[in-house]
């Protein structure tokens, strides 16, 4: 964390030096690069929960054409599992199961048909979420399984 620092007070010296719309942007660059080091830490420790409770992993980050993700697809008993992990740093202002809405799952479910197709998928299937809250020292996971269900209007 501490090089993130050292960068933000660099930007600081630039935003002062240069035009605020330069810094803007760098400053969405640092944020997003902080948000992608929280979900890709999030993922590790789901799927290493997932392993440990007899999950076979398939795919990491998998996305069809259309650019839509699935975090984690696993198998387990002949059902294929796929696994949005949302996380958030303790003291966030929502909870991670809370930002898996319709929307997200629509387009979760719209990804999990295109890999059904891909890879001609013979098996039940069932959408999971895992959550995770998390801070320097410590995590706590939850894990909803079934979380949801494909509606007949999505297709």
């Amino acid at each position: 964390c501490w090089c993130y620092v050292h960068f933000f007070v660099e930007i600081m010296f630039l935003c002062f030096v240069f035009r605020w719309k330069v810094c803007i942007f760098v400053l969405n660059f640092v944020c997003m690069a902080l948000h992608n080091d929280i979900g890709q830490r999030g993922e590790e420790i789901a799927a290493n929960y997932l392993q440990e409770h007899g999950y076979c992993i398939l795919e990491r980050n998998w996305t069809n054409k259309g650019r839509k993700e699935i975090d984690i697809i696993a198998t387990k008993d002949d059902v294929v599992v796929f696994v949005e992990v949302k996380t958030r740093k303790v003291g966030s202002a929502s909870t991670p199961i809370s930002a898996v809405d319709e929307r997200k799952q629509r387009r979760i479910i719209l990804a999990a048909d295109s890999f059904v197709k891909a890879c001609h998928i013979d098996f039940r299937c069932r959408f999971d979420v895992v959550g995770i809250i998390y801070d320097d020292f410590s995590s706590s996971l939850e894990h909803i399984v079934d979380a949801f269900r494909p509606r007949p209007k999505y297709y």
